[in-house]
């Protein structure tokens, strides 16, 4: 039996790994003795020659070393280039983003892009941007404004319609010495979140005055809890009788939609049979109030009537209301509203008071705090949904009264109300909070049902 082949590594190799004669290594040696024979000098001696293996070393090792040499270039190069924009006006510097989307930015733009922003209107009808990340409120620039734009903010306001816009020159009015200001941008995205840019001055030297459709008035809330109400403090409220009994509340949205919850009408859709009264305190219809025959009922399509889920309706009049003193709407939702836990909001209803003495003549008013979900699915075994909200006492008997399934749960802000919740079920058991169907859930269904209809 033959004995394996020796391997050795080196330039003195005999062999390969395979055992075959290395004849490159034997023809390597002859010369070299051929050349000290005839008194020759290798210009490389054998103790400096490398093997293959070796120059990939090297060959790795340079490249890693040349790789590292251009990224230490780069890196002294930017910070050469920031060192140097940080020296100039930050009022002529201009982000990228920016810059994409809007080619003919002034030199007073600045460096941030805004992601999310707020609206408001003033007390001078000029509207009013709050960019998230940004201090203060900016007015809005007339510069690119579109009056699409007009029915988009109204309802982010919560306003149904949009009525008018006008642009307004800044020196007819008196500014701040600090005020900045908001310029619509053209954007491929449609959101209201991206397509405002803060700015120092308006080029056109113009801003925007916008009027949407009146909505959440009041005359004034009482300072007890289960008092009267009275006329046209609360305009929206709305009793619904079917076949000439009172069945439920609604509020008034517009002059000719009614919302209510789906629970009052899925098994009642025959519009002959109902009658929606408007302008109303008391159980006597005085000369202030109007009663409106419907055209049409459409409640959520996902309404299940086990789970409450989806509970909410609306009620087209066959005609209009005319708003008065006693008879107005009410606000929806603002987009992204707030609503923390423990915030004061008011019920109107026609049942219980604050000592539980019944009083169903009189409509009755009472504050009550928001209760956060998971305290709510606490007292009701998970069972509350995201289109749910909560809302009472908990060391109180219930916070609704009998008759009031639909009726408006509204908070303040800003000095308008907006309809928060309506009046959905609860369990009945004393200590128990109210729920409520979650308006701020389906605004943008509202606003479908009504374009459509």
């Amino acid at each position: 039996m033959s004995s394996n082949p020796v391997v050795q590594f080196g330039a003195d190799a005999q062999y390969h790994a395979e055992g075959k004669p290395n004849f490159e290594n034997d023809q390597r040696a002859s010369v070299a003795k051929q050349d000290l024979r005839n008194g020759k000098t290798s210009s490389e001696p054998t103790f400096f020659k490398v093997s293959s293996t070796r120059k990939r070393c090297i060959a790795v090792i340079a490249t890693i070393g040349l790789f590292a040499g251009m990224a230490v270039g780069i890196w002294l190069l930017v910070k050469f280039f920031v060192k140097s924009l940080a020296h100039q006006d930050p009022n002529t510097l201009q982000d990228t983003e920016m810059t994409m989307s809007y080619n003919g930015a002034g030199s007073d733009v600045t460096t941030s892009t805004p992601r999310k922003v707020s609206f408001r209107i003033n007390a001078e009808n000029l509207l009013e941007v709050q960019v998230e990340g940004r201090p203060g409120w900016l007015l809005a620039c007339h510069d690119g404004w579109k009056p699409s734009l007009g029915t988009v903010i109204c309802r982010q306001l919560g306003h149904i319609r949009f009525l008018y816009h006008k642009g307004v020159n800044k020196t007819d009015i008196m500014l701040n010495y600090n005020q900045e200001f908001a310029q619509v941008v053209s954007t491929q995205n449609n959101s209201t979140d991206h397509m405002w840019q803060p700015r120092t001055t308006c080029s056109s030297g113009r801003i925007v005055a916008l009027k949407c459709s009146e909505c959440g008035t009041y005359a004034k809330t009482s300072q007890t809890e289960g008092s009267d109400s009275t006329l046209g403090q609360w305009p929206w409220q709305v009793r619904l009788y079917f076949n000439s009994r009172l069945v439920c509340s609604g509020s008034v949205v517009t002059e000719q939609w009614i919302i209510t919850a789906a629970h009052c009408v899925h098994k009642s859709l025959q519009v002959s049979g109902w009658l929606a009264v408007a302008g109303m305190v008391t159980h006597l219809c005085t000369e202030q109030c109007s009663s409106f025959a419907l055209e049409k009922i459409i409640y959520h399509q996902n309404y299940n009537e086990k789970s409450h889920d989806y509970d909410i309706a609306l009620m087209k009049l066959k005609s209009p209301l005319r708003f008065s003193e006693s008879i107005q709407s009410v606000c929806l939702p603002q987009y992204n509203q707030d609503l923390p836990v423990g915030m004061q909001c008011w019920i109107t209803r026609w049942g219980y008071t604050k000592d539980n003495t019944h009083n169903p003549q009189l409509l009755k008013e009472v504050a009550i705090p928001l209760i956060s979900s998971k305290i709510c699915n606490d007292f009701y075994q998970g069972v509350i949904t995201p289109r749910m909200l909560c809302a009472g006492y908990l060391d109180r008997n219930g916070d609704a009264g009998q008759g009031d399934s639909g009726g408006p749960l509204v908070c303040q802000t800003e000095h308008t109300w907006h309809l928060i919740g309506l009046v959905s079920w609860d369990n009945g058991k004393p200590n128990h909070p109210g729920v409520y169907t979650k308006m701020p859930a389906f605004v943008d269904w509202i606003y479908h049902v009504i374009d459509k209809n």
